[in-house]
Protein backbone atom coordinates (compact mmCIF):
# COMPACT_ATOMS: atom_id res chain seq x y z
CA UNK A 1 0.00 0.00 0.00
CA UNK A 2 2.91 2.37 0.72
CA UNK A 3 4.01 2.22 -2.92
CA UNK A 4 0.49 2.95 -4.16
CA UNK A 5 0.15 5.85 -1.74
CA UNK A 6 3.48 7.32 -2.80
CA UNK A 7 2.89 6.95 -6.52
CA UNK A 8 -0.57 8.50 -6.30
CA UNK A 9 0.72 11.37 -4.20
CA UNK A 10 3.69 12.03 -6.46
CA UNK A 11 1.49 12.18 -9.55
CA UNK A 12 -0.93 14.64 -8.01
CA UNK A 13 1.87 16.71 -6.47
CA UNK A 14 3.48 17.16 -9.89
CA UNK A 15 0.18 18.48 -11.22
CA UNK A 16 -0.33 20.78 -8.25
CA UNK A 17 3.15 22.28 -8.47
CA UNK A 18 2.83 22.76 -12.22
CA UNK A 19 -0.56 24.43 -12.10
CA UNK A 20 -0.56 26.30 -8.82
CA UNK A 21 2.80 28.06 -8.45
CA UNK A 22 0.93 31.20 -7.35
CA UNK A 23 -0.76 29.41 -4.45
CA UNK A 24 1.80 28.19 -1.89
CA UNK A 25 -0.91 27.00 0.47
CA UNK A 26 -2.09 24.40 -2.01
CA UNK A 27 1.45 23.25 -2.78
CA UNK A 28 2.18 22.83 0.93
CA UNK A 29 -1.08 20.98 1.52
CA UNK A 30 -0.16 18.43 -1.11
CA UNK A 31 3.43 18.16 0.12
CA UNK A 32 2.18 17.45 3.64
CA UNK A 33 -0.26 14.90 2.29
CA UNK A 34 2.58 13.15 0.46
CA UNK A 35 4.73 13.13 3.59
CA UNK A 36 1.86 11.80 5.68
CA UNK A 37 1.13 8.85 3.43
CA UNK A 38 4.82 8.04 3.09
CA UNK A 39 5.64 8.03 6.81
CA UNK A 40 2.43 6.80 8.46
CA UNK A 41 1.63 3.91 6.13
CA UNK A 42 2.10 0.62 7.98
CA UNK A 43 1.02 -2.33 5.79
CA UNK A 44 -1.11 -3.31 2.80
CA UNK A 45 -4.32 -2.03 4.38
CA UNK A 46 -5.49 1.57 3.96
CA UNK A 47 -4.92 2.12 7.69
CA UNK A 48 -2.27 4.42 9.14
CA UNK A 49 -0.08 4.62 12.22
CA UNK A 50 -1.06 6.93 15.08
CA UNK A 51 2.42 8.42 15.48
CA UNK A 52 5.72 8.72 13.69
CA UNK A 53 7.93 7.05 14.62
CA UNK A 54 5.67 4.23 15.79
CA UNK A 55 5.85 3.71 19.56
CA UNK A 56 4.06 0.57 20.81
CA UNK A 57 4.39 1.81 24.40
CA UNK A 58 2.48 5.02 23.69
CA UNK A 59 -0.92 5.69 25.20
CA UNK A 60 -3.79 7.73 23.78
CA UNK A 61 -4.69 10.47 26.26
CA UNK A 62 -7.97 11.55 24.67
CA UNK A 63 -10.21 8.53 25.31
CA UNK A 64 -12.88 8.18 27.97
CA UNK A 65 -11.83 7.16 31.47
CA UNK A 66 -11.48 3.40 31.74
CA UNK A 67 -10.92 2.81 28.02
CA UNK A 68 -8.04 0.69 26.75
CA UNK A 69 -5.78 3.48 25.58
CA UNK A 70 -2.84 1.50 24.27
CA UNK A 71 -1.73 2.72 20.86
CA UNK A 72 -1.42 -0.40 18.76
CA UNK A 73 -0.43 -0.89 15.15
CA UNK A 74 -3.12 1.36 13.75
CA UNK A 75 -4.39 4.81 14.57
CA UNK A 76 -7.54 5.35 16.56
CA UNK A 77 -10.52 6.60 14.56
CA UNK A 78 -10.22 10.26 15.51
CA UNK A 79 -6.72 10.82 14.10
CA UNK A 80 -7.49 8.67 11.07
CA UNK A 81 -10.65 10.65 10.34
CA UNK A 82 -8.54 13.78 10.01
CA UNK A 83 -7.27 12.41 6.71
CA UNK A 84 -10.83 12.51 5.37
CA UNK A 85 -11.09 16.19 6.33
CA UNK A 86 -7.74 16.81 4.64
CA UNK A 87 -8.71 15.01 1.44
CA UNK A 88 -12.15 16.60 1.34
CA UNK A 89 -10.56 20.05 1.60
CA UNK A 90 -8.09 19.21 -1.17
CA UNK A 91 -10.86 17.99 -3.44
CA UNK A 92 -12.98 21.04 -2.69
CA UNK A 93 -10.25 23.47 -3.71
CA UNK A 94 -9.08 21.60 -6.82
CA UNK A 95 -12.09 19.66 -8.10
CA UNK A 96 -9.55 17.02 -9.16
CA UNK A 97 -11.22 13.63 -9.55
CA UNK A 98 -7.96 11.93 -8.59
CA UNK A 99 -8.55 13.12 -5.04
CA UNK A 100 -12.10 11.78 -5.04
CA UNK A 101 -10.91 8.41 -6.33
CA UNK A 102 -8.30 8.29 -3.57
CA UNK A 103 -10.93 9.15 -0.95
CA UNK A 104 -13.03 6.19 -2.07
CA UNK A 105 -10.25 3.66 -2.62
CA UNK A 106 -8.15 4.45 0.44
CA UNK A 107 -9.62 6.83 3.00
CA UNK A 108 -13.19 5.52 3.12
CA UNK A 109 -11.97 1.95 2.67
CA UNK A 110 -9.97 2.51 5.84
CA UNK A 111 -12.91 4.08 7.64
CA UNK A 112 -15.01 1.04 6.81
CA UNK A 113 -12.64 -1.02 8.95
CA UNK A 114 -13.81 0.99 11.98
CA UNK A 115 -17.49 0.72 11.05
CA UNK A 116 -19.44 -1.28 13.62
CA UNK A 117 -22.61 -3.08 12.56
CA UNK A 118 -22.73 -5.31 15.65
CA UNK A 119 -24.49 -2.58 17.65
CA UNK A 120 -27.33 -0.31 16.61
CA UNK A 121 -27.47 2.35 15.42
CA UNK A 122 -24.46 1.52 13.26
CA UNK A 123 -21.48 3.80 13.87
CA UNK A 124 -17.72 4.14 13.67
CA UNK A 125 -15.87 2.66 16.65
CA UNK A 126 -12.86 4.28 18.25
CA UNK A 127 -10.63 1.41 17.11
CA UNK A 128 -10.71 -1.30 14.45
CA UNK A 129 -11.73 -3.87 17.08
CA UNK A 130 -15.37 -3.09 16.30
CA UNK A 131 -17.91 -4.49 18.72
CA UNK A 132 -15.40 -4.09 21.56
CA UNK A 133 -14.15 -0.52 21.51
CA UNK A 134 -16.04 2.57 22.65
CA UNK A 135 -18.03 4.67 20.21
CA UNK A 136 -17.74 8.42 20.59
CA UNK A 137 -20.46 10.73 19.38
CA UNK A 138 -18.01 13.48 18.48
CA UNK A 139 -15.84 11.12 16.41
CA UNK A 140 -18.89 10.30 14.33
CA UNK A 141 -20.03 13.93 14.09
CA UNK A 142 -16.77 14.95 12.40
CA UNK A 143 -17.43 12.26 9.81
CA UNK A 144 -20.99 13.47 9.22
CA UNK A 145 -19.59 16.94 8.47
CA UNK A 146 -16.95 15.58 6.10
CA UNK A 147 -19.44 13.38 4.26
CA UNK A 148 -21.86 16.28 3.77
CA UNK A 149 -19.03 18.51 2.58
CA UNK A 150 -18.04 15.84 0.07
CA UNK A 151 -21.64 15.72 -1.13
CA UNK A 152 -21.67 19.49 -1.60
CA UNK A 153 -18.40 19.50 -3.55
CA UNK A 154 -18.97 16.35 -5.64
CA UNK A 155 -22.75 16.02 -5.94
CA UNK A 156 -22.38 12.29 -5.24
CA UNK A 157 -25.31 11.07 -3.15
CA UNK A 158 -23.34 8.17 -1.68
CA UNK A 159 -21.64 10.65 0.65
CA UNK A 160 -24.93 12.16 1.77
CA UNK A 161 -26.26 8.67 2.46
CA UNK A 162 -23.27 7.97 4.72
CA UNK A 163 -23.81 11.29 6.48
CA UNK A 164 -27.46 10.60 7.19
CA UNK A 165 -26.76 7.05 8.34
CA UNK A 166 -24.07 8.23 10.76
CA UNK A 167 -26.32 11.04 12.01
CA UNK A 168 -28.76 8.42 13.27
CA UNK A 169 -26.10 7.30 15.75
CA UNK A 170 -25.29 10.89 16.73
CA UNK A 171 -28.95 11.62 17.37
CA UNK A 172 -29.25 8.51 19.55
CA UNK A 173 -26.90 10.19 22.03
CA UNK A 174 -29.25 13.09 22.61
CA UNK A 175 -31.75 13.27 25.47
CA UNK A 176 -33.32 15.76 27.90
CA UNK A 177 -30.86 15.23 30.77
CA UNK A 178 -29.48 18.71 31.54
CA UNK A 179 -32.22 20.13 29.34
CA UNK A 180 -30.91 18.83 26.01
CA UNK A 181 -27.61 17.94 24.43
CA UNK A 182 -25.57 15.01 23.19
CA UNK A 183 -23.26 12.89 25.34
CA UNK A 184 -19.57 12.49 24.53
CA UNK A 185 -19.25 8.69 24.65
CA UNK A 186 -21.93 6.04 24.13
CA UNK A 187 -20.48 3.67 26.73
CA UNK A 188 -19.61 6.28 29.35
CA UNK A 189 -22.40 8.82 29.55
CA UNK A 190 -20.78 10.99 32.20
CA UNK A 191 -20.90 14.39 30.50
CA UNK A 192 -22.26 16.47 27.65
CA UNK A 193 -19.45 18.25 25.88
CA UNK A 194 -19.05 21.23 23.62
CA UNK A 195 -17.24 18.93 21.19
CA UNK A 196 -20.31 16.72 20.84
CA UNK A 197 -22.84 19.54 20.57
CA UNK A 198 -21.32 22.51 18.72
CA UNK A 199 -20.24 20.37 15.73
CA UNK A 200 -23.53 18.48 15.93
CA UNK A 201 -25.26 21.80 15.32
CA UNK A 202 -22.99 22.38 12.31
CA UNK A 203 -23.65 18.86 11.03
CA UNK A 204 -27.42 19.18 11.40
CA UNK A 205 -27.46 22.55 9.64
CA UNK A 206 -25.40 21.20 6.76
CA UNK A 207 -27.72 18.22 6.49
CA UNK A 208 -30.62 20.65 6.31
CA UNK A 209 -28.93 22.54 3.48
CA UNK A 210 -28.33 19.25 1.67
CA UNK A 211 -31.80 17.76 2.12
CA UNK A 212 -34.28 20.51 2.99
CA UNK A 213 -35.48 18.36 5.90
CA UNK A 214 -36.79 20.78 8.53
CA UNK A 215 -35.99 18.32 11.33
CA UNK A 216 -32.30 18.95 10.73
CA UNK A 217 -32.79 22.71 10.91
CA UNK A 218 -34.67 22.34 14.18
CA UNK A 219 -31.94 20.13 15.63
CA UNK A 220 -29.25 22.58 14.54
CA UNK A 221 -31.02 25.49 16.21
CA UNK A 222 -31.74 23.59 19.41
CA UNK A 223 -28.24 22.21 19.84
CA UNK A 224 -26.77 25.65 19.20
CA UNK A 225 -29.10 27.16 21.79
CA UNK A 226 -28.28 24.48 24.36
CA UNK A 227 -24.54 24.92 23.90
CA UNK A 228 -24.83 28.71 24.02
CA UNK A 229 -27.00 28.73 27.13
CA UNK A 230 -25.05 26.01 28.96
CA UNK A 231 -21.36 26.36 28.07
CA UNK A 232 -20.94 29.93 26.84
CA UNK A 233 -18.69 32.28 28.84
CA UNK A 234 -20.27 35.70 28.55
CA UNK A 235 -17.03 37.46 29.51
CA UNK A 236 -14.90 36.48 26.53
CA UNK A 237 -17.44 34.83 24.22
CA UNK A 238 -15.64 31.47 24.34
CA UNK A 239 -17.01 28.07 25.34
CA UNK A 240 -16.29 25.82 28.29
CA UNK A 241 -15.45 22.20 27.56
CA UNK A 242 -18.25 20.19 29.16
CA UNK A 243 -20.87 19.85 31.86
CA UNK A 244 -21.13 16.75 34.05
CA UNK A 245 -24.45 15.09 34.75
CA UNK A 246 -24.21 16.60 38.24
CA UNK A 247 -24.16 20.04 36.63
CA UNK A 248 -20.47 20.81 37.19
CA UNK A 249 -18.93 22.79 34.33
CA UNK A 250 -15.36 22.06 33.27
CA UNK A 251 -13.98 25.53 32.62
CA UNK A 252 -11.26 24.41 30.22
CA UNK A 253 -11.48 26.11 26.83
CA UNK A 254 -10.31 24.74 23.52
CA UNK A 255 -10.17 26.51 20.20
CA UNK A 256 -12.17 23.92 18.26
CA UNK A 257 -15.22 24.17 20.51
CA UNK A 258 -15.47 27.92 20.05
CA UNK A 259 -14.68 27.55 16.36
CA UNK A 260 -17.60 25.22 15.82
CA UNK A 261 -19.98 27.63 17.52
CA UNK A 262 -18.67 30.36 15.22
CA UNK A 263 -19.41 28.15 12.22
CA UNK A 264 -22.86 27.20 13.49
CA UNK A 265 -23.66 30.86 14.15
CA UNK A 266 -22.50 31.87 10.68
CA UNK A 267 -24.62 29.17 9.05
CA UNK A 268 -27.65 30.09 11.15
CA UNK A 269 -27.23 33.73 10.19
CA UNK A 270 -27.13 32.74 6.52
CA UNK A 271 -30.23 30.55 6.89
CA UNK A 272 -32.37 32.80 9.08
CA UNK A 273 -31.04 36.33 8.63
CA UNK A 274 -31.22 36.77 12.41
CA UNK A 275 -28.52 39.23 13.41
CA UNK A 276 -27.95 37.79 16.88
CA UNK A 277 -26.30 34.71 15.40
CA UNK A 278 -23.79 36.85 13.52
CA UNK A 279 -23.09 39.03 16.55
CA UNK A 280 -22.52 35.99 18.76
CA UNK A 281 -20.17 34.46 16.20
CA UNK A 282 -18.24 37.73 15.90
CA UNK A 283 -17.81 38.01 19.66
CA UNK A 284 -16.55 34.44 19.88
CA UNK A 285 -14.13 35.03 16.99
CA UNK A 286 -12.74 38.10 18.74
CA UNK A 287 -12.28 35.99 21.88
CA UNK A 288 -10.46 33.31 19.89
CA UNK A 289 -8.14 35.90 18.37
CA UNK A 290 -7.32 37.35 21.76
CA UNK A 291 -6.66 33.99 23.42
CA UNK A 292 -5.13 31.77 20.75
CA UNK A 293 -3.42 34.14 18.28
CA UNK A 294 -0.24 35.13 20.07
CA UNK A 295 2.21 37.93 19.17
CA UNK A 296 5.18 36.40 17.35
CA UNK A 297 8.19 38.13 15.82
CA UNK A 298 8.67 37.07 12.22
CA UNK A 299 11.74 38.77 10.82
CA UNK A 300 11.11 42.49 10.81
CA UNK A 301 7.37 42.16 11.32
CA UNK A 302 5.24 41.00 14.20
CA UNK A 303 2.43 38.60 13.39
CA UNK A 304 -0.38 37.03 15.40
CA UNK A 305 0.49 33.33 15.51
CA UNK A 306 -2.35 30.84 15.70
CA UNK A 307 -0.80 28.52 18.26
CA UNK A 308 -3.18 27.08 20.86
CA UNK A 309 -1.08 23.96 21.40
CA UNK A 310 -3.26 21.63 19.34
CA UNK A 311 -2.99 22.04 15.59
CA UNK A 312 -6.16 20.09 14.81
CA UNK A 313 -8.17 22.16 17.29
CA UNK A 314 -6.97 25.22 15.40
CA UNK A 315 -7.88 23.65 12.06
CA UNK A 316 -11.44 23.21 13.28
CA UNK A 317 -11.46 26.76 14.61
CA UNK A 318 -10.38 27.89 11.14
CA UNK A 319 -13.50 26.32 9.63
CA UNK A 320 -15.55 28.68 11.75
CA UNK A 321 -13.43 31.70 10.92
CA UNK A 322 -13.80 30.98 7.20
CA UNK A 323 -17.58 30.65 7.57
CA UNK A 324 -17.69 33.95 9.46
CA UNK A 325 -15.58 35.65 6.78
CA UNK A 326 -18.24 34.56 4.30
CA UNK A 327 -20.81 36.51 6.31
CA UNK A 328 -19.03 39.72 7.35
CA UNK A 329 -16.02 39.99 5.01
CA UNK A 330 -13.61 40.75 7.87
CA UNK A 331 -10.31 39.17 6.81
CA UNK A 332 -8.27 40.05 9.92
CA UNK A 333 -8.34 36.55 11.35
CA UNK A 334 -7.70 34.78 8.06
CA UNK A 335 -4.70 36.96 7.26
CA UNK A 336 -3.31 36.00 10.66
CA UNK A 337 -3.88 32.35 9.74
CA UNK A 338 -1.99 32.81 6.47
CA UNK A 339 0.93 34.37 8.32
CA UNK A 340 0.83 31.53 10.85
CA UNK A 341 0.92 28.85 8.17
CA UNK A 342 3.85 30.58 6.46
CA UNK A 343 5.81 30.83 9.71
CA UNK A 344 5.01 27.25 10.70
CA UNK A 345 6.18 25.84 7.37
CA UNK A 346 9.54 27.57 7.75
CA UNK A 347 10.16 27.17 11.47
CA UNK A 348 7.77 24.63 12.98
CA UNK A 349 8.76 21.34 11.34
CA UNK A 350 11.42 18.75 12.10
CA UNK A 351 13.87 17.06 9.76
CA UNK A 352 11.09 14.79 8.48
CA UNK A 353 8.86 17.74 7.64
CA UNK A 354 6.49 17.02 10.54
CA UNK A 355 4.92 19.22 13.21
CA UNK A 356 4.82 18.68 16.94
CA UNK A 357 2.35 20.02 19.47
CA UNK A 358 2.72 23.66 18.38
CA UNK A 359 2.72 25.20 14.92
CA UNK A 360 5.42 27.70 15.78
CA UNK A 361 8.16 25.35 16.99
CA UNK A 362 9.19 21.81 17.83
CA UNK A 363 9.85 21.21 21.51
CA UNK A 364 12.58 18.87 22.72
CA UNK A 365 9.95 16.69 24.36
CA UNK A 366 8.05 16.25 21.07
CA UNK A 367 9.59 12.86 20.35
CA UNK A 368 6.71 11.66 18.20
CA UNK A 369 4.60 13.37 15.56
CA UNK A 370 0.86 12.74 15.69
CA UNK A 371 -1.00 11.76 12.53
CA UNK A 372 -3.86 14.16 13.21
CA UNK A 373 -1.53 17.15 13.50
CA UNK A 374 -0.08 16.61 10.03
CA UNK A 375 -3.53 16.12 8.48
CA UNK A 376 -4.69 19.30 10.20
CA UNK A 377 -1.90 21.42 8.71
CA UNK A 378 -2.70 20.08 5.24
CA UNK A 379 -6.41 20.73 5.78
CA UNK A 380 -5.81 24.32 6.87
CA UNK A 381 -3.53 24.98 3.93
CA UNK A 382 -6.07 23.58 1.47
CA UNK A 383 -8.88 25.64 2.99
CA UNK A 384 -6.80 28.81 2.87
CA UNK A 385 -5.89 28.05 -0.74
CA UNK A 386 -9.60 28.08 -1.53
CA UNK A 387 -10.11 31.40 0.28
CA UNK A 388 -7.05 32.70 -1.62
CA UNK A 389 -6.42 35.98 0.19
CA UNK A 390 -2.88 36.33 -1.17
Amino acid sequence: MKILHTLACAAVLTLVVACNNANPNLVRAEQMRTTLYTLYDVDDTPLLAENYPLDPAARATYLAEGADNQVNKYSYLWPYSGTLSMMSALYEVTGDDAYLAFIDSDVIAGLDMYFDTTRTPYAYSSYVTVGESDRFYDDNIWLVIDFVDLYFSSGEKRYLERAEQTWQFVESGRDEVLGDGIYWCEQKKHSKNACSNAPASVAALKLYKATGNEAYLQAGKELYAWCYNTLHDKEDGLYFDNISLAGRISRAKYSYNSGQMIEAGAILHALTGEKEYLEQAQKTAAGCYERWFKPQQDGEQQIRMMDSGDVWFDAVMLRGLIALYGRDGNDTYLRAVNASLDYAWRDGRDENGLFGKFLSHRREEDKRSWLLTQAAYAEMSARMAKVNLR
